[in-house]
């Protein structure tokens, strides 16, 4: 391959009349040529590879952007799902709570309703306990004004049978 250094370097024969001869000169422009052709078609070759280098280059970084950009909206929906799920637990949660009170609150009417129906129950039946006792003791004191009554009498029947 010849270098630049040959080329600069290069001497060509004289030949009468201070010319060059021209079967060198020819020949060495064939001998460039060829090496520039070759080297063109090198450079073009890693002029193409290079350029699809670079559009591969290209292609992983905007793949590498899509990546970051996916990871970056993959956490934001994650933490968008979190931050609703956690809404959603506490609604629940919130729900339960007030479901629990509205249970303790019935069950404390209730219990209230019951205690004041056994009360009521308890008050009517102590009515009517002292409401019989209270006829009892009518009774008791109208048979013994009646045992009293008796018993005069039978003294009085005793005594006319005395005499």
């Amino acid at each position: 391959m010849i270098t630049p250094l040959d080329i600069e370097n290069k001497k060509f024969n004289k030949q009468m009349m201070n010319g060059y001869n021209v079967e060198e000169v020819d020949a060495f422009l064939d001998e460039v040529l060829e090496d520039y052709e070759k080297n063109y078609k090198e450079v073009a070759a890693m002029t193409s590879k290079v350029d699809e280098l670079n559009n591969n280059l290209n292609h992983y970084k905007n793949i590498e952007t899509t990546l970051q950009n996916t990871l970056v909206m993959a956490q934001t929906t994650a933490e968008e799902v979190k931050n609703v799920a956690k809404q959603q637990a506490d609604q629940i949660i919130e729900e339960a709570k007030k479901q629990a009170d509205e249970i303790v609150k019935n069950s404390k009417t209730s219990a209230r309703k019951a205690l004041d129906d056994l009360d009521m129950q308890i008050s009517a039946k102590e009515k009517a306990f002292d409401d019989l006792k209270k006829q009892f003791d009518i009774y008791k004191a109208k048979m013994e004004s009646l045992l009293m009554s008796q018993a005069e009498l039978l003294k009085e029947v005793n005594k006319n049978d005395e005499y």
